[in-house]
């Protein structure tokens, strides 16, 4: 089973007044699709693109349904220009991978893609371009009539040779990936790919965990390098993949017109027969001859060059060379995913700790309201004396009388204090109890009680007693001097 997580976003960058990109992230399903011709017809056409993929692909979620859903999303796009004057000539590409499930019963992802938006993997440390851009400088590099430098500045560099839209058929790339835990997939508009190279799309993918923060941080950098176009991310993280015996990851072509049970053996990284010459460009796309301008109605592109240079895979890409290694940007990196020790396979996966300072202070917030409220209660029920009558004796409690909850009132001093030594009248206040703030004022309650009854019986008796003690302070009468 292959468990996936995506982020995205999306810029209109620091030159258009539009954003013409389109972007799909769903479960298994996840496209960019970069719209071209005239105000508002790049808007529509990438719209159209990716709801007719996604409604497509959903009759057939396979790797050849994919191709078929990419020609149903380019006859949405022809056959709403051709109806609508105001959109005649629009078209946008589409880069678009699937999961699905390949002849061998495993999970595998798919890849399609028309036009020059963009699909990178980060796998084992190592980043590759997988698509090839179909424009008419990319082209010319492929037959060996450019260097990358003399298509970064060729005036044809923003010509398509191939898009959605603009014919009634289209050829479609096709992909099937063959991941492993850990690999990383990136979808993008050229407004990406023009502003950086290779390197710094790896570096990026490799340093920043969260799909999420890597699609935002991508985009920034696009926008820092000057942001020429319209910028869209697609980060799809590979949390859990089919796992191979080799412990590699595969990207293999799948041929035009391919059985969905033709099995596809990765071929041998060596050795491997030259790939045939690419077909010449479509003749119903019209391309201009060198120093031209196109012709009305031709199909192109307001791109920029692309500085980056691409780079070989596990198989070549359709119609194209294998052309320069792998980028490393993890030098200890390893394809035994089994031997790395569990913190590092987390990091590497980008799954956050499962302790972390931001979960311990929210443990610890959680374990102090409760703690705090228990506090407080407890303060309260216990924050209290008040002397009563226990057994024919004065007694002194902690608490509440009756108790609170749990808190039941504790005696604390049973006095040598009878009822027969404390003055009638007192014995109904006792009997209700009688509140003091501190077990100190309790006793002295207490000790005023006794003085007092003495007091009152030296009267009774006709002596004159020096001090009459009582055991509660009255206010003095209104009136006194």
């Amino acid at each position: 089973m292959t468990v996936l997580r995506a982020g995205s976003a999306t810029d209109v960058g620091r030159v258009r007044n539009t954003n013409q990109d389109r972007l799909i992230v769903e479960d298994d399903l996840f496209a960019v699709a970069d719209g071209m011709g005239g105000h508002v017809g790049g808007e529509v056409a990438a719209a159209l693109a990716v709801d007719a993929l996604t409604a497509a692909f959903r009759h057939d979620a396979s790797v050849l349904g994919l191709r078929h859903a990419v020609a149903v999303a380019n006859g949405a796009v022809w056959n709403r220009s051709q109806h609508d004057d105001d959109l005649r000539g629009m078209g946008t590409t589409l880069t678009a991978a699937a999961l699905t499930v390949g002849a061998d019963g495993r999970d595998v992802l798919g890849l399609a893609n028309v036009g020059d938006s963009r699909a990178y993997l980060l796998s084992g440390g190592r980043v590759a371009q997988i698509t090839a851009d179909h424009s008419l400088a990319e082209e010319k590099v492929r037959h060996g009539e450019l260097t990358e430098a003399e298509a970064a500045v060729h005036p044809h560099r923003h010509i398509l040779t191939r898009a959605l839209g603009v014919t009634p058929d289209v050829e479609v790339d096709l992909w099937e990936l063959h991941v492993r835990t850990g690999d990383r997939l990136l979808l993008c508009s050229d407004g990406l790919s023009n502003e950086l190279d290779l390197s710094e799309i790896g570096r990026l993918l490799s340093s920043v965990k969260d799909p999420r923060r890597a699609a935002r941080a991508l985009v920034k950098a696009a926008n820092d390098h000057g942001g020429g176009d319209n910028i869209t991310v697609v980060v799809v993280d590979v949390l859990v993949g089919e796992e191979r015996a080799d412990g590699a990851s595969y990207v293999m072509p799948v041929p035009a017109g391919a059985p969905s049970n033709a099995p596809i053996v990765p071929p041998a990284p060596a050795m491997s027969p030259p790939p045939p010459p690419p077909p010449p460009p479509p003749t119903n796309v019209a391309v201009p001859p060198p120093g031209a301008a196109p012709a009305r109605g031709a199909t192109t592109v307001d791109t920029m060059a692309r500085p980056g240079a691409d780079v070989f895979v596990a198989a070549p890409t359709p119609g194209t060379a294998n052309r320069a290694p792998l980028v490393d940007f993890l030098p200890d990196a390893t394809d035994d995913v089994a031997a790395e020790r569990r913190g590092d396979r987390r990091r590497r996966l980008g799954i956050p700790r499962r302790i972390t300072l931001r979960v311990v202070l929210f443990v610890l917030l959680v374990l102090a309201v409760p703690t705090a409220a228990y506090g407080v209660f407890r303060w309260y029920a216990t924050d209290n004396w008040y002397v009563t009558i226990n057994a024919g004796h004065l007694a002194i409690y902690q608490g509440r009388d009756g108790g609170m909850l749990w808190f039941q009132p504790k005696l604390v001093d049973e006095t040598s204090v009878t009822t027969a030594q404390v003055l009638p009248d007192r014995l109904a206040d006792l009997r209700a109890t009688v509140q003091e703030t501190s077990l100190a004022d309790a006793r002295r309650y207490v000790a005023n009680l006794q003085n007092e009854f003495t007091t009152q019986q030296q009267i009774d008796q006709g002596q004159v007693p020096t001090t009459i003690p009582t055991a509660t302070t009255q206010p003095a009468p209104t009136g006194t001097p």
